[in-house]
C-alpha cells in the first residue's frame, strides 16, 4: 500500500518542526555503540578503570570532527574501548531509550558490533545479555519496542564473521537481524557472501551498508548476493538510474542517515542532501541518527535539520514515518497499530 494514498491535512511550514518532533517514527539505523555520549564514556572509564587518552569531556567531544567514516572509526573504537561489563551495555543502550522516547520512537532495532568486543576479551554472552535487559526495561518502562541486529565488521575477515556468528547462536532467540557495518571502501558485500548465505538459511533478517560512500555497485551486490531486506545508506543509489527503479520497484528501504552523512562529508551541507530527490522517486526512505553522539543529533535532529534545509514537506513527513514503521521487521499486526497512530498524530495536528 502506497503511503501517498493518506492525504496529509494542510500544515503551515513554520508548525512543521513541531509535527516532526510530535509523530511517531521508528528508528532503523542505530549503531548503539555510537550512541555512547562522551559524559558516559568518562563515567564507564572511572568505573572499570579505563585510562582515556583525552583530558576531559570537552577534549574528546572537541575531537569529534571528522573527514571521512575512517576517522570517525577510529575515534568511535576508541570509545567502546569502556565497555567491559554488562551493566555498560545496559546502561548504554537505556541511556539511548530515553532520547528514543523523548523523539517519539516507538520502535528501534539497534546494531551492536560484538567484534569491537570480544577482540577486547568482552565475552558475546556480556555484551548481549547487557543490550537485551536494556530493550526489555525500555519496553516495559518507556513503551519503546526494541530488536537487536547483530553486525559484522567489513574491515575483518568473513572467517572471523563466521567465528563470531557462531558465538551468537547461543543467543538466537535475541537477536533479529544480522547486518554489516564499518569501513565500507575497498570491502564490498561480495567479501560477506558465505556468511550471509549461512545467516538466511539460519532465518535471520539480513540488512548491509552499501553506498555511503562506496559505489551503487556495492547496493546492486548487496541486493542480489547478500539478499538484503534493506540497505543502510544507499545515498550513492541516485547516481544509477537502474537502481533507483530497481529499489522503488521491490520497495527496499533505504536507511537515511543525513546529518550523519554531513559529518562524514558525504554531502557538503544539507542543502544539498538528496532524500528528497530518492522520496520524490518512490523509494522507502527512512530518516535515521546513525551514530548520534559523534554525529550531532538524535533522530528528531535528523527530521528537523533536513527538513529545514531540503524544504521537505508535511507530505514527505508521513512518507517517512510510514516508511519506517513498513520496514520495520515487527509483525503486521503492529505495524498497523503504529501506522494507524502515525495517521492520528497528523489528523490530530492543530
Amino acid at each position: 500500500m502506497s503511503s501517498s494514498l493518506f492525504s496529509v491535512p494542510e500544515i503551515a511550514p513554520e508548525r512543521l518542526p513541531d509535527l516532526l518532533r510530535s509523530m511517531p517514527k521508528a528508528e532503523l539505523h542505530i549503531h548503539i555503540e555510537g550512541s555512547l555520549e562522551p559524559e558516559l564514556i568518562f563515567a564507564l572509564a572511572q568505573r572499570n578503570g579505563v585510562v582515556l587518552p583525552y583530558a576531559s569531556v570537552e577534549a574528546l567531544r572537541s575531537a569529534y570532527a571528522f573527514s571521512n567514516l575512517q576517522s570517525f572509526l577510529d575515534i568511535y573504537y576508541a570509545g567502546a574501548s569502556v565497555l567491559m561489563q554488562e551493566q555498560d551495555f545496559y546502561d548504554m543502550a537505556y541511556a539511548y531509550f530515553v532520547k528514543a522516547a523523548q523523539d517519539k520512537v516507538l520502535h528501534t532495532e539497534l546494531f551492536f558490533d560484538p567484534q569491537t568486543h570480544t577482540a577486547r576479551g568482552v565475552s558475546m554472552d556480556t555484551v548481549v545479555k547487557g543490550l537485551h535487559r536494556a530493550c526489555v526495561a525500555a519496553q516495559a518502562e518507556l513503551g519503546v519496542s526494541a530488536s537487536l541486529i547483530m553486525c559484522f565488521l567489513r574491515h575483518l575477515s568473513e572467517e572471523d564473521a563466521f567465528e563470531t556468528l557462531e558465538q551468537a547462536l547461543p543467543y538466537r532467540d535475541l537477536i533479529i537481524g544480522i547486518g554489516l557495518d564499518s569501513g565500507e571502501v575497498g570491502n564490498p558485500p561480495e567479501k560477506f557472501a558465505r556468511v550471509f548465505a549461512r545467516c538466511r538459511a539460519l532465518g535471520f533478517h539480513l540488512v548491509a551498508h552499501a553506498g555511503e560512500e562506496g559505489p551503487p555497485a556495492y547496493v546492486w551486490t548487496a541486493l542480489d548476493l547478500l539478499k538484503v531486506e534493506r540497505v543502510d545508506h544507499g545515498v550513492q543509489s541516485s547516481k544509477d538510474s537502474a537502481l533507483m527503479q530497481r529499489l522503488a520497484k521491490d520497495r527496499i528501504a533505504l536507511t537515511v542517515c543525513p546529518l550523519s552523512n554531513l559529518k562524514l562529508c558525504v554531502f557538503p551541507d544539507l542543502a544539498s542532501h538528496n532524500l528528497r530527490q530518492l522520496l520524490d522517486a518512490g523509494l522507502a526512505a527512512t530518516v535515521n541518527s546513525d551514530d548520534p553522539a559523534y554525529f550531532g543529533g538524535y533522530i528528531n535532529d535528523n527530521f528537523t535539520q533536513t527538513f529545514a534545509a531540503t524544504g521537505l514537506t508535511a507530505q514527505h513527513a508521513y512518507e517517512l514515518g510510514r516508511n519506517s514503521f513498513d520496514a520495520s521487521f515487527i509483525d503486521a499486526s503492529a505495524k498497523r497499530l503504529y501506522i494507524d497512530q502515525l495517521k492520528q498524530a497528523f489528523e490530530g495536528f492543530r
